[in-house]
């Protein structure tokens, strides 16, 4: 038994190793190919005694949304202006229907006051929040799938904020 106890743990070591490098490369794939989005920002603290400096994201195209009648999850559905600054359309449940000049962001709404898109915290460098507190987008890259991950938060100019 002994003998079987370390195959299943090497199997189980194996298929763990396999799956964080998938996750690890998709990511990869979307920080490359993915479409940049920006979305705009709502006023926040960018504090935190326990954790250190960071900023939590509020975004405004999650504002005034009757929440109550969305479904936990699914997708906001979003339209870019000529400078990449996305505008609410709808919320839908399924990736369709989706029209032409339309792209999909994942949302998860864990209560009937907040729907959350995309990453909800932005850590930075301790020290450095004055630099931050000019930010007015958080740019994500999304997939056509609706995956989304935050790449920066950009000024009033459209500029990443380094």
């Amino acid at each position: 038994m002994k003998k079987y106890k370390w195959i299943i743990i090497l199997l189980n070591l194996i298929i763990l190793l396999v799956y964080f490098n998938y996750s690890v490369s998709k990511k990869e794939e979307l920080l490359k190919d993915g479409q940049l989005v920006l979305l705009q920002l709502a006023p926040v603290d960018p504090r935190s005694l326990m954790q250190g400096d960071y900023m939590n994201l509020r975004y405004a195209i999650s504002n005034n949304t009757g929440t109550e009648h969305l479904p936990k999850r699914g997708y906001c559905v979003v339209r870019l202006d000529s400078k990449g600054i996305a505008e609410k359309v709808r919320f839908q449940q399924e990736t369709t229907p989706l029209n032409k000049d339309e792209y999909l962001i994942k949302y998860t709404a864990p209560n009937e006051w907040n729907i959350n898109i995309g990453a909800e915290s932005f850590f930075f460098q301790e020290g450095q929040a004055k630099k931050y507190e000019r930010a007015k987008y958080g740019g994500v890259r999304i997939d056509k799938d609706g995956n989304s991950l935050l790449v920066g938060l950009y000024n009033e100019q459209l500029k990443n904020i380094k």
